[in-house]
Parts: C-alpha cells; structure tokens; sequence
C-alpha cells in the first residue's frame, strides 16, 4: 500500500508484532536455560530456527521482490514453515504455547478469512493439548488460548477492515490526483484552443481585411490603365500596406488592438469609416460610409474597446466585399449599462440562414469571429437581412466599470 495517513498506525503495528514474537522466543530459550532442560540443545535449534525464518520472511516482504509479489504460495510456505518450527518447539517445550498469539495475527493478515480462522482454530487446540500434558485440562490452560484466540481473531479482521478502508482511500486519492492532473491538461488544452481562435480572428480582422482592401485597390489600379496604373492607387495601396505590417507586428509583440493606440474608440471607429470610403472610391465603388455617436461617451474596459471594433472592421469589411451598398452607416450607442454598435448598409442583403451555412462550406470566418467575440464578453448579436433589402448587424454589450475608471469631466485615451 502507498504512503496514506494511515501508515504510521500499520507501521506500529507490525513493529509491535516483531517485538512479540521475538520476546516470546527470547523467553523460551531463556526458561531453558534456567530451568536446566535436558533438551535445552534441541529448544535453541528450533527457536533459533522459527526466529530465522520469521526475520527472513519479514526482510523479503519488506523489500517486495517480482517474484515474491507476483506469487500467493510463498507467503502461505513461508507461515507453514514457522507453524512446523512452533509445533516441533511445542512438542519439546510448554513454554512455546504463548508464541501461538504472534501466528493468530499472522495467519489473519496472510490467509483468506476462512483459512485463516481454520488455522487459529486449529493451532488453539494444539495449544490446549500441549498445556494439558503438564497440569491436565486446567481453566487457565484452556481458557488462556481461548480468549487469545477470541482477542485475536477480534484484533485481526478489524485490521483486515483498516488495511482494506485505507487501500480504497488511498486508490480513491490516486484517481483524484490523476483526475485533477487530466483537467489541469484539459484546462490548458482548451487554452491553447481559444488563443488559437483568438490569434485568428485577430489576424482575420487586421492582416486579412487590409489584403484585401490591398486587391481590391491594385485591381482598381489595374483597371483604370493597364499599362500604367494610376498613381493615387498605388500610395493607397503601399499606405494600406505599411498599416497593416505595423498592425502584425503589434499584435505579435502586444496583442492589443493596435488601432487604440492613443486613441479612443469613437475616433477610432471614425478612422475606419472614413478609410475605409476611401479605399472603397478609389476602388471604383462610390459608398458613402458614415459614423455616429449617440449618448455620451464613457470610457469602456478594454476587452468591449477591442471587440467593438475589431466586429466594425468584420463588418465594414463584409459591406466592402459583398454589399453592393452605396451607403452604410456605423452607430456606436452609449447607455448606462451597456453599449451597442450598429452597421447597416443599403446592398443586396442575403439569408442568414443560408448564408450561415455556404460561409461555412467555404471556409469563411468573418460572421463566426463576430458571434464568437459577443459570445466571450456575454453580449447580443442580431443581424436582419434579405434579398434585396440591405443588411442590419447589431451588437449590445453589457459594461461593468470599476469606480476608479471613470473621470468626471474628462475623456481618457484607452491604454494598450
């Protein structure tokens, strides 16, 4: 059994059976002496004997061999051979009757619980004959074995019983480490799911929009002379470029969203409305995009900052790509305890419902990014459509500020 709160107490135990066991045979070997028995030579042989086999057996059960565990035989050849050496001892000697007691215990620690009842049974009754050739069939010589025996069998299934309960605790405490271990991988597991989501929706809401904006102007470009492409292009394209390799390498070293440095979110989503209108112009697409404030701004945790706009770039970027829209308006909405963005464009609209499932055949993360991010901080997300009719997002979420958050009066920058 593994180390348990319980060891010390088997560890007494066992100690205290040692102690037993040894003593009575010092005592016999003793009495010979004292008593000149003319068989005092044989005694000594055989208590020499019994004591060697017990301390050997003790020693191997206590470094567990392979083969001493893996076999149910030695342990029962190991008890017989001392019951032979007690039996012989007895047959020379009354005084081996009490070495009896330290075999009770043994054969109910060894023993199946019949066998081992059936051996106590037995040597108590070989006991009681050996005592009775010297002073016949005395209360004290029968009773004497008797009650030990009682005592004994008493003591031993109690310990079979601790030994078992302790056995179960400790595979019950093995189970609950290894458990504890399971979901302690499981937990980072799952971590390294989410930051993997999370890097990807933020390279999808940086990186991926500003390629593709990239394209969009350089076909732009490509159209409007194809031998020389139109100057005002290409600048828009390098700019949109070098924003977006500072925007990776930002979320690379930081992870912040790169486009609140310095900046609050209104202004932030301001610049992207009006970047975003003139991308699309110089595209050959003539979409007016348009940016609103209602209610009075208030500084937001960083997290709703973050997901705010990263979803108005998600959906300013599907109006780019999709719409078809010559209008599309952003709202951001502050209330007093929650706040709620708004994107809404004139285009050719879809069916959620399919469209749910053709994104997902093709791969396409733009919508998912956006429901998973309103998921994370517990917000809503509503989007109204149809063919023809245009395309309504809305996100609201909750905001729970600290008290030191807010500044009366002022209109603090979002820290990165």
């Amino acid at each position: 059994m593994n180390h348990s709160a319980l060891t010390p107490v088997f560890a007494v135990l066992r100690w205290s059976l040692h102690s037993l066991l040894i003593a009575l045979v010092v005592v016999v070997i003793v009495r010979s002496v004292m008593t000149s028995a003319p068989s005092a030579g044989v005694i000594h042989a055989l208590a020499f004997l019994l004591l060697a086999t017990y301390l050997g057996g003790s020693l191997v059960a206590h470094l567990r061999p392979g083969f001493v565990a893996a076999s149910r035989w030695i342990p029962v050849v190991w008890v017989g051979l001392m019951t032979a050496f007690w039996g012989a001892l007895l047959a020379v000697t009354p005084d081996a009757a009490f070495i009896v007691f330290p075999l009770f215990f043994l054969y109910l620690q060894l023993f199946p619980a019949k066998a081992a009842v059936a051996s106590v049974a037995l040597t108590t009754a070989i006991t009681i004959l050996a005592l009775s050739r010297e002073s016949g069939f005395a209360v004290g010589g029968v009773l004497g074995p008797l009650i030990g025996a009682l005592v004994a069998v008493t003591i031993g299934f109690g310990y079979r019983a601790l030994y078992r309960e302790a056995e179960e605790r400790q595979q019950l405490i093995t189970e609950l480490l290894a458990t504890r271990g399971e979901l302690a991988a499981a937990e980072r597991s799952a971590g390294m799911l989410a930051e993997r989501e999370r890097l990807a929706r933020e390279i999808h809401d940086t990186v991926a929009q500003s390629l593709s904006s990239i394209q969009l102007l350089l076909h732009a470009a490509e159209r409007l002379d194809a031998e020389r492409p139109g100057l005002q292009q290409l600048r828009l394209a390098r700019e949109t470029a070098a924003d977006s390799l500072v925007d990776t390498r930002r979320i690379i070293r930081e992870l912040t969203p790169p486009a609140l440095d310095d900046r609050t979110l209104p202004a932030a989503l301001n610049r992207l409305a009006v970047s975003t209108e003139q991308t699309l112009r110089a595209g050959g697409a003539a979409t007016a995009v348009n940016f609103l404030v209602e209610g009075t701004p208030v500084p937001l945790p960083m997290t709703v900052d973050a997901t705010l706009l990263r979803i108005a770039q998600g959906a300013i970027a599907n109006v780019a790509r999709h719409a078809q829209a010559s209008r599309a308006d952003l709202t951001l909405t502050y209330q007093s305890d929650s706040v709620s963005l708004d994107v809404v464009d004139n285009g050719v609209g879809f069916v959620p419902e399919i469209a749910a499932v053709t994104a997902a055949a093709a791969g396409s993360f733009g919508l998912t990014a956006i429901r998973q991010r309103v998921d994370a901080l517990g917000g809503v997300l509503t989007i109204e459509s149809g063919n023809g009719e245009g395309t309504a997002l809305a996100v609201t979420l909750p905001i729970l500020q600290s008290s030191d958050s807010v500044v009366a009066g002022s209109q603090p920058k979002v820290r990165t």
